[in-house]
């Protein structure tokens, strides 16, 4: 978890990206554009800025907490916004369901939104101690992090974390963690944080917290993330319409890998590396430091200039 960054606003978030995701996507005068993650609407309302008069923009979100803050941000456009409680693998249905038969852009931002990681009661960051939930629907149901530390065997918690974290010292840390659960149950963030800090080997040239991989590959199977994003690409090359474009900021190695295989092989990448965050914006907003924007149009789409 960080501290507030340099421009966040009183929504407490800093959209990532944000010239380079208005350069690529481009929206115009009455186009339907999604944000499948419209977090507290920072993306959605520099889109329908640049898009102009009668755009429409269609937003979705798994969190229920953060489509309030998102409705307030949007609120200046005059129903030019409309705001729904889904996860974006649901978005082709959503834009059916709103009155479309299409959408011309779609735009996918896959990091946690900055007040969810600064809630602590959310419990996905561990500086601050919270229960170990994870959950992005809390309405949802379904497992929470500490369901899956105290009920997953040492090999299954070892997988877990080595596949969704890339993590070298899964084997150690899940040894680690089955061997403290015996001695109490691992409820808190802070708790998991500093086992799994003692679990792996110090080296001077780390540069994250030793927990950062757990914690991911935890978040990852609690809220099947790699499945949603698999759906949510399907839908997104099912509802596009002609000439369309879909957008995806990713900030770890697995979904981008997922997200450069699925267009390369269904759709019309628009360029062949992605697009990073300049050093300026690292300097500015620490959590821009590992994202990834890639877009890609319909089958056929020539490759534009970016990258």
């Amino acid at each position: 978890m960080f501290p507030p960054e340099e421009g966040e606003n009183e929504f407490g978030h800093v959209p990532v990206l944000l010239r380079e995701v208005l350069d690529v996507l481009d929206p115009s005068e009455g186009m339907v554009v999604v944000d499948a993650t419209v977090g507290a609407g920072g993306h959605a309302a520099a889109l329908l800025e640049r898009a102009g008069g009668k755009a429409l923009l269609l937003g979705l979100d798994r969190d229920a907490s953060i489509l309030e803050k998102a409705r307030v941000r949007l609120a200046p456009f005059e129903g030019r916004a409309r705001l729904f409680h889904s996860p974006f693998s649901e978005l082709a249905r959503v834009v059916r369901e709103a009155g479309f038969d299409h959408a011309d852009r779609i735009l996918f931002d896959l990091g946690v939104s900055s007040p969810a990681l600064d809630t602590p009661d959310r419990g996905f960051g561990f500086m601050v101690e919270g229960p170990l939930d994870m959950r992005m629907d809390t309405s949802a149901g379904g497992p929470t992090a500490a369901d899956l530390v105290a009920r997953l065997s040492e090999r299954d918690l070892s997988s877990l974390i080595r596949e969704f974290g890339e993590d070298r010292f899964a084997r150690r840390i899940a040894r680690a963690i089955v061997r403290e659960r015996r001695k109490a149950p691992i409820s808190t963030t802070t708790r998991l944080a500093e086992l799994v800090a003692r679990a792996v080997p110090p080296s001077p040239h780390r540069r994250i917290h030793p927990a950062t991989r757990t914690f991911q590959a935890l978040r990852i199977a609690v809220n099947r993330e790699l499945d949603q994003l698999r759906e949510g690409l399907e839908a997104a090359k099912a509802i596009l319409g002609p000439g369309g474009r879909v957008a995806v900021i990713s900030f770890h190695s697995l979904e981008d890998r997922m997200v450069k295989r699925f267009f390369r092989e269904k759709m019309s990448p628009l360029f062949r590396k992605p697009i990073r965050p300049s050093a300026e914006e690292v300097h500015r907003n620490r959590r821009a430091r590992s994202a990834r924007l890639r877009a890609a149009g319909p089958p056929g789409t020539p490759p534009g200039e970016e990258g």
